[in-house]
């Protein structure tokens, strides 16, 4: 604290996050003037400061008493006693470029030239508010989340005529309060957190407004899918509707391209403002009273997660692309300032960046709307074969990602998974004995690997596999193509028999041969765009690696005698309703969802899935007796594992089982 030359600190506004500001200087030490135009306002705060430090010091999160951190907190309601002494000023009074410069211009006549400015504004820019001082370069932002003792990040915004030692210091201070800083290089409207934040609501908006789906559903799927703490809806009720409405059009007015909500517009003309007004997208007990909106654990699965983040990751490319913020500053930003589980980098190389370009340009296309053009580094990136993980280099570089060429696949090794893929990319028809042969070999070497929890099979190009190389069928004789069908069985009998699970990610034409593939895998996930068939029989021929008894077990009798016998092709939709496959998503949001799947059986136990494996795929093809018998010895093993004691001891203490694969 002495090093920074920075003892007592001032605090203009005592409301909702001035009060919070002060409580956290105070915790961190410093001596804190705090001010507002009313005693009853100042007597508040002070009563809401003391409830908060009883409450950390419940949780034993104080490293002092309640009583020696209070008297460290002085009150006033007027600017030139709150200022005269102090080394460091933050003000946080409402949201209103004229009131703050009133504020600046009095504080800057009574504060110590040597005092550093600070304004806790989301939205006003810091070189407008800065231009009301004669200490420009001393002026800077400093935005703390809601509410600040609790949230850890703070936004440190560089101003037009910011010096870097006011930045430095500045910086060093947040972190002396036990803060994260971020630091916003150029003085851009909303910042980082507000203009990710808002990209993710207002495309939220569009696709209610625009496509006709529901509030609930979607809030739903950004909370089953996406793992956020609340949907955009709910948040937007939270924050409320009209400082969210305020928020968004204090940024566009400076010059962030964005299309308004009109339903915000709409609910805030009538009085409906969310949580503090009872009501707003979702209905409260009362006003003030947030209950969370209740929804189904399979709800919205089936709508698009990476359409609604792609907005987001435009803004991230447009952020590092001009400068403002660094991947790890704008990273930090959303993980502390917004909750969210996983950064926005770390979300587009998973998704895929040439996956996020294809959304945007589809939203482009739909909406009409030139803020969803893809910001040029993300089109540099995919020129670059930049993609993220399946490359081994996106927003970030991945070194444990490893590749193995084979002649006709491509192996990738990416912890907790290892992808297989069938690297044709200019065929479609891509089946040979040799790539069966090279699947097999593929998944023995990694079958011991305990870095892969989960294998996944996939194409590369336009189709996943649209069957055997046609030129091996020319002038073969029956022996010929009896030992080929043998490197086939073998293949598909690994896959179904593996003791790994295994996803096949069918991405465009599963057919003959291909569609053999994806039916040995445990799961199967389709882009919408995928054609799913058995069409042997329009060469005179018929399945040869499975198909005749694989699709009857997946479907029924008269669907699999429909698809063989017509050899037609059907969609990935109605291959869905089939049973053929178990989730259908759009092509770009693929890769996506097959790393949900990854994730979510990469953290069950190993030994335990192979177990199940076992018990369902040996059990459905034998009597119901031998079955029975067979799941009770299989569940005997399982019950005998480390993995089983691991889980049984996380569930009596109600925590996350850590499952080792013993």
């Amino acid at each position: 604290m002495s090093s920074l030359g920075i003892k007592r600190v001032a605090v203009l506004g005592a409301g909702t996050m001035g009060h919070g500001i002060a409580e956290v200087f105070a915790m961190a030490g410093f001596e804190v003037n705090l001010m507002d135009i009313s005693d009853e306002i100042l007597r508040n705060a002070l009563n809401r400061i003391r409830d908060s430090l009883e409450r950390l010091s419940r949780r034993g999160e104080l490293r002092e008493s309640v009583d020696l951190i209070m008297p460290r907190i002085h009150t006033t309601t007027k600017v030139a006693d709150a200022v005269k002494d102090v080394d460091f000023l933050v003000e946080a009074v409402p949201e209103n470029a004229d009131l703050k410069k009133n504020i600046f211009r009095e504080a800057d006549q009574y504060a110590p030239p040597h005092a550093i400015f600070a304004s806790n504004t989301s939205t006003i820019p810091i070189t407008e508010l800065s231009e009301a001082t004669s200490r420009k370069e001393k002026f800077i932002g400093m935005h703390f989340m809601n509410p600040p003792p609790l949230m850890k990040l703070v936004e440190i915004t560089r101003g037009r005529y910011t010096s870097d030692e006011t930045v430095n210091i500045t910086v060093q201070l947040t972190r002396i309060l036990n803060k994260e800083p971020v630091v916003v290089n150029k003085d851009v409207p909303g910042f980082i957190v507000n203009r990710v934040l808002f990209r993710v609501m207002l495309e939220a908006c569009r696709e209610v407004v625009q496509e006709g789906i529901k509030i609930i559903d979607l809030d739903a799927m950004a909370r089953n899918v996406l793992g956020l703490p609340m949907g955009p809806f709910e948040l937007l009720d939270y924050i409320g509707l009209d400082t969210s409405l305020f928020i968004v059009k204090a940024m566009t007015e400076r010059g962030f391209k964005a299309h308004s909500c009109p339903l915000l517009e709409e609910l805030v003309s009538k009085g409906k403002l969310g949580v503090k007004s009872g009501e707003g997208f979702y209905k409260y007990p009362g006003p003030g009273q947030y209950v969370k909106p209740k929804v189904l654990p399979e709800q919205g699965l089936e709508l698009d997660p990476v359409r609604l983040m792609a907005p987001a990751i435009n803004e991230l490319a447009w952020l590092v692309r001009e400068g403002v913020a660094t991947v790890d500053d704008i990273d930090k930003s959303v993980e502390l300032g917004l909750n969210y589980p996983w950064g926005l980098s770390e979300f587009a190389d998973e998704a895929g960046i040439d996956n996020i370009v294809d959304a945007l340009t589809q939203l482009k296309g739909v909406s009409g709307w030139e803020e969803y053009e893809p910001d040029p580094l993300l089109t540099n990136y995919v020129k670059e074969g930049r993609l993220g993980r399946k490359s081994g280099r996106g927003f970030r570089e991945y070194p444990e990602v490893e590749f193995r060429k084979y002649e006709e696949i491509m192996l990738r090794i990416d912890p907790p998974s290892a992808w297989i893929i069938l690297n044709k990319p200019d065929k479609l028809n891509v089946l040979t004995p040799k790539m069966a042969d090279e699947i097999v070999n593929a998944l023995r070497s990694v079958e011991d690997d305990p870095r892969v929890r989960v294998v996944v099979i996939t194409g590369s190009g336009r189709a996943f596999c649209a069957g055997a190389d046609i030129n091996q069928f020319q002038n073969a004789t029956p022996m010929q193509m009896f030992k080929a069908m043998r490197h086939y069985h073998s293949m598909t009998l690994e896959i179904e028999y593996y003791t790994k699970p295994v996803i096949a990610a069918i991405n465009g034409y599963a057919l003959g041969g291909g569609l053999e593939i994806a039916m040995a895998c445990d799961i199967r996930v389709a882009s919408e765009d995928a054609l799913l068939g058995q069409p042997e029989i329009n060469l005179g021929i018929i399945p040869g690696a499975g198909g005749t008894q694989r699709l009857t077990r997946l479907t029924n009798l008269g669907i699999s005698k429909e698809l063989i016998l017509t050899g037609k092709q059907v969609s990935a939709k109605a291959a869905l309703e089939y049973g053929v496959v178990n989730r259908v998503v759009p092509r770009h949001a693929l890769e996506y969802e097959v790393m949900r799947w990854v994730k979510e059986l990469a953290s069950k136990p190993p030994l335990t899935l192979m177990l199940a494996k076992y018990a369902i795929n040996y059990g459905y093809e034998a009597p119901i007796w031998s079955a029975l018998s067979n799941e009770a010895s299989l569940f005997g093993v399982a019950i005998s594992t480390k993995d089983a004691q691991e889980g049984v001891r996380a569930f009596l203490e109600k925590r996350r089982p850590r499952f080792t694969g013993e």
